[in-house]
């Protein structure tokens, strides 16, 4: 199955909603690898990388995101999947 990574930025209601927590939770069930983080301007970024189609899964679930999270708009760029270490934490 073709490797693919992306990286996302998250707007909205995103923040003290432990949007990151869910994030980690949905990506370690998914098997996908990664990171994610709050960023100063109260946007979410996160780095997904592994099988193209869970990938894919899990952009479009971040789109709804926990339930207390109010999503307005989701971007994704292309990253490269070997940069991407093994495992999804938390950045702080």
């Amino acid at each position: 199955m073709h490797e693919m990574a992306v990286q996302v930025r998250v707007t909205g209601r995103v923040q003290g909603v432990a949007y990151r927590a869910w994030t980690k939770a949905v990506a370690g069930s998914r098997g996908i690898r990664g990171w994610v983080r709050n960023r100063e301007d109260g946007s979410v970024e996160a780095c997904l990388a592994g099988p193209e189609d869970d990938v894919k899964e899990m952009v479009l679930a971040m789109s709804d995101g926990p339930g207390a999270a109010r999503v307005t708009d989701v971007w994704t760029e292309p990253a490269d999947p070997d940069s991407v270490t093994q495992g999804f934490e938390i950045r702080y």
